[in-house]
């Protein structure tokens, strides 16, 4: 039985997630959401005029989750993302499941693409920017600020793309040796007078 036209965006949202986690892209429909929702297809459509703005939305809500610590600005930020980012890494994330599925899409869908692509360009400032906080400057000689943002963002999601897909993949140990990476090279920048 149909929920009462009583559901908010969010809700559909949250909705829209789990159908593309649990039915995949080519089974994602403004009806398979209401189902999974359990509201009436007009609802969904009353909120989201069609399945590329619901899908930009659920883009928007990933992106705007994933890296939430960031924003904070204190000092153990980075070791307080690699603690975020272990949580979310598993053979079964969801996250990381959603994510994927919509960056997927993306090729396909140049307006996902581009939003996609902001997300990671401010990730990567962020990022940047935090390490400017733990780093006068970068600790190595020729590679920018910018790049070691857009290094550990990628380390990050590459680490999520091999949980995914190796069922017993050594998060604990992974994730342990790359805040020993991240302390060893803040550790060179401090000697190195930087």
């Amino acid at each position: 039985m149909a929920k009462p036209n009583v559901v908010s965006r969010k809700e559909l949202i949250e909705s829209a997630q789990k159908c593309l986690v649990e039915q995949g892209i080519d089974k994602f429909t403004l009806k398979a959401v209401a189902e999974i929702a359990g509201v009436t297809q007009g609802t969904v459509y009353y909120h989201f005029r069609t399945k590329e703005q619901l899908l930009l939305e659920v883009v928007k809500d990933i992106c705007d989750r994933s890296w939430g610590e960031l924003s904070e600005g204190n000092e153990n930020t980075i070791q307080e993302a690699i603690k975020s980012a272990k949580s979310r890494c598993s053979h079964d994330s969801f996250f990381h499941k959603l994510f994927l599925i919509v960056m997927v899409s993306g090729f396909k869908n140049e307006k996902i693409r581009e939003q996609l692509s902001s997300i990671l360009k401010k990730e990567n400032i962020a990022l940047s920017n935090h390490l400017l906080t733990i780093w006068s400057k970068s600790p190595i000689e020729g590679i920018s600020m910018e790049t070691w943002g857009i290094f550990f963002n990628a380390i990050v999601d590459g680490l999520a793309l091999q949980a995914l897909l190796f069922e017993n993949f050594p998060v604990e140990k992974i994730y342990h040796e790359l805040e020993q990476l991240f302390l060893g090279i803040s550790k060179l920048q401090k000697e190195g007078g930087n």
